[in-house]
């Protein structure tokens, strides 16, 4: 009989689709954000200001920090499951990310919000 160790939590389909859709939500958005760029009449300070003063803009940078940051998490934890056997130093890893990522979007929100 052999006998298998079973580590992770293996979330399989869910993180995979998870993982897709959040690239897709960055995709779209560096799309539509450079159409936008590409749309302005001039690239100065002025019309760059003008063009993230808009609420839709703001809203759609939000929706893709956070798909950023939760993709980044997946992918992070997934790396960590899979290659950390040791589970006080993978419990440490994932404080570190999730602190880390955590400083990332409040500090991305401060700046986007702070225009």
């Amino acid at each position: 009989m052999v006998k298998r160790e079973v580590i992770g939590a293996h979330y399989g389909l869910r993180d995979w689709l998870a993982q897709r859709v959040t690239a897709v939500i960055m995709m779209v958005y560096t799309v539509v954000i450079l159409s936008a760029m590409a749309g302005l009449s001039r690239m100065d300070y002025w019309q760059w200001k003008a063009l993230w003063q808009t609420s839709i803009v703001k809203y759609a940078t939000v929706l893709f920090i956070a798909s950023l940051l939760f993709h980044a998490w997946i992918g992070m934890r997934n790396i960590f499951m899979d290659y950390i056997k040791d589970p006080g130093l993978r419990l440490t890893l994932h404080v570190l990310t999730i602190g880390a990522l955590l400083v990332y979007a409040f500090w991305s929100i401060r700046i986007l919000w702070s225009l």
